[in-house]
């Protein structure tokens, strides 16, 4: 059996004990018995088997040498083996503590078990930092995103009580569009959640992927319009697998993001086999994404903001990262680049070979 790391230096270490101590009993041995035969010679006339007085002092010497080197070479062993130990030791205490940013030191590499607790413990350590600094964000964010629907509710059911406004149907519906707006961010963040825990599952079915998105943008085509915004249909695939209603969730959310981003114009939507991949894309003619931002827009919370766009139409900044949560949960890939006109491209792609719910 190879021995490495831990192990390897416990045997060194009992191996260079064991070969000083008898080095030692070898070497005075010879020095010993030298001098005392020189100068005691009536001493080893008559051999006995119980040592002499002078034996007995050479014995008593080397056993306390060899002890001495043998506690040395042990404690020498033990602080490299303790350092990297008590460290992650006192960076439990300090993370049970709440402080998120201890960290272990790794010592001597050559302890290869002991560092590799300590780095163990450091990636732990930080993936927690980064886990709790996430989920500060995402509390913060979200509070933030329900603060404005729920102070206009607040406000108009406060008005409605008091008699400020006229309890008509325009007002019913105004409320009525805002219990919407928290029903579709209630959606995103279950949809994006789950996502993020790995347990956003699918009910896969051979569907008709062309149907399902004519249904979608005729849906949406009057909201689009009032934008002067004209969608268009490309429209070349057969029947696939996936689950159509997360399907439906992400086109929807494609085309909620242009509405509030893109200017007037054709809106292109688009579907294609290629290679073995379905690709369902939405493209617009701008003012498009900067290609250092392409990457960035798919993070909940994370908006792109053009020049002049006010913080209501910015939206909550979950629809993209329900389009990519979607994705990944069949498999798939959620992209953006810039399009021929000067617009941007969001594509939706998952495998063919789909087989399987997560």
């Amino acid at each position: 059996m190879r021995l490495v790391g831990l192990s390897r230096q416990i045997a060194l270490a009992m191996m260079a004990i064991a070969f000083g101590v008898t080095l030692l009993v070898v070497l005075t041995s010879y020095v010993f018995y030298f001098f005392a035969v020189s100068q005691w010679p009536e001493l080893f006339e008559q051999p006995t088997l119980l040592p002499n007085g002078p034996e007995w002092v050479w014995i008593a010497s080397t056993t306390l040498v060899g002890l001495v080197f043998a506690i040395v070479a042990g404690v020498h062993l033990a602080r490299r083996i303790l350092v990297p130990l008590n460290s992650v030791t006192d960076g439990i205490r300090r993370v049970a503590q709440g402080d998120l940013g201890a960290r272990a030191v790794p010592g001597d590499r050559s302890l290869g078990e002991a560092a590799g607790l300590a780095d163990d413990f450091n990636a732990l350590a930080t993936q927690l930092q980064r886990t709790t600094e996430e989920m500060a964000f995402w509390n913060a964010a979200i509070a933030h995103e329900l603060r404005t629907p729920v102070t206009i509710l607040r406000g108009r059911l406060q008005g409605l009580a008091e008699g400020v406004f006229t309890p008509d149907e325009s007002q019913f519906r105004s409320l009525l569009n805002q219990v919407d707006g928290l029903a579709r961010l209630i959606e995103d963040l279950r949809a994006v959640s789950l996502a993020e825990s790995g347990h956003l599952h699918l009910h896969l079915q051979q569907t008709d992927l062309d149907a399902e998105v004519e249904s979608v943008v005729a849906f949406c085509r009057q909201t689009l319009q009032a934008a002067d915004q004209h969608p268009v249909l490309d429209l070349n695939a057969r029947s696939v697998r996936c689950d159509p209603v997360r399907i439906r969730q992400a086109l929807l959310a494609l085309l909620d993001n242009v509405r509030r981003h893109a200017v007037p114009g054709k809106v292109l939507v688009r579907t294609r086999l290629d290679n073995g991949w379905c690709v369902l894309s939405v493209e617009d003619e701008g003012p498009g994404i900067p290609p250092e931002s392409a990457s960035q827009v798919f993070q909940a919370f994370r908006r792109m903001r053009a020049g002049g766009e006010t913080a209501a139409d910015a939206g909550s900044g979950l629809g993209l990262a329900v389009v990519a949560a979607i994705a990944h949960a069949h498999q798939g890939d959620a992209r953006c680049h810039s399009s021929a006109g000067g617009g941007a491209c969001f594509e939706l792609c998952w495998p063919l070979s789909l087989h399987c719910a997560r």
